[in-house]
């Protein structure tokens, strides 16, 4: 990882617990360590990474013929693993489950402000006393959560330990009804989902078939008033179909990501008073970041100690993950 990146995910006290693990390169995150990687490398058997770390490809394992285990101190692995990595046997785990806790609770904020049409008021209070009539909130607001990720899985139990008495519907391909219900929501399609849901939330991984998942025609489904946020990744959304909704009044749009990332300082998306745009906050941030090393190290312990892992990724599970 970066240096300046490992003073914040790796602080003195965590490279203390991970040095009773393992023996540590001298220096292991420093510059000259991030200077000539792939070449520091050679002698390792773990790498412990995170943001700034470059990418595993085949080149960069010739110069690591001992490593057997990357642990990354961050979310998402795509930009990180190749096939190479897979073809090597080499152990990956994650520190998603970790990363998810801020995403979750930034994402049930949000829908505490889109259930007050928070956006549309405060531009209505700009010129006076706004009216409450058609608001979206109060008990028994309906909130569609597409995709049961981890993430979307959390927002969905924080959703149904609420006082507030939501209905909530999600929408996945690779869960059941039962297993929906379980978790405390009602499995519908999507266009039912759009169609029923005052407030709709993205959890869903980017894949070929998920980008542009919210196109004209479903977020034209969404009822008038309603709100949708996106704390997963851009291209799920069309921006385009998003931006005339918005422009018109219709919908509130509350995005920590958007494509293309970030939008141009003049993007309507960028000016109008009911869209709420954020610089990919949701996740992990200062001092909350030493979370994701804390998970890290814990799993360096487990693979030496040969107990289980927790954020394990495989070559199978990778495709559905964020």
């Amino acid at each position: 990882m970066s240096p300046d990146i490992a003073d914040l995910v790796l602080p003195r006290e965590l490279r203390a617990q991970l040095a009773t693990h393992v023996r540590l390169l001298p220096d292991p995150a420093g510059a000259e360590v991030h200077a000539s990687f792939p070449g520091a490398l050679a002698d390792a058997e773990i790498l412990l990474s995170s943001w700034g770390c470059p990418q595993l490809t085949a080149e960069v394992l010739h110069h690591a013929p001992r490593l057997r285990a990357v642990m990354h101190a961050a979310g998402t692995v795509k930009s990180l693993v190749t096939d190479a990595v897979w073809e090597r046997g080499i152990t990956v785990s994650s520190a998603a489950d970790a990363n998810a806790g801020p995403v979750i609770s930034y994402t049930v904020a949000m829908i505490t402000l889109a259930a007050r049409r928070t956006l549309t008021m405060a531009a209505g209070y700009r010129t006076g006393w706004p009216q409450t009539a058609g608001r979206v909130g109060g008990d028994g607001l309906t909130v569609g959560i597409i995709g049961a990720s981890r993430i979307g899985r959390g927002v969905i139990a924080e959703l149904a330990r609420s006082d507030a008495s939501y209905r909530i519907l999600l929408s996945d391909p690779y869960i059941t009804d039962d297993e929906a219900s379980l978790l405390g929501a009602q499995r519908v399609g999507l266009d039912e989902l759009c169609h029923r849901s005052a407030v709709v939330s993205v959890h869903a991984p980017l894949l070929p078939e998920t980008t542009g998942l919210l196109d004209a025609a479903k977020l034209a489904l969404l009822p008038d008033g309603a709100a949708l946020i996106n704390t997963a990744r851009g291209p799920i959304v069309d921006t385009q179909a998003l931006t005339k909704e918005c422009a018109s009044g219709r919908l509130e749009a509350y995005l920590d990501v958007t494509d293309p990332e970030p939008v141009p300082p003049d993007h309507p998306l960028a000016t109008l008073p009911n869209v709420l745009l954020t610089p990919h906050i949701a996740g992990a941030q200062g001092t909350e970041v030493r979370r994701l090393g804390r998970y890290a190290v814990a799993e360096v312990a487990r693979w030496v100690g040969s107990e289980p892992l927790l954020g394990e990724i495989t070559r199978q599970s990778l495709p559905r993950l964020a």
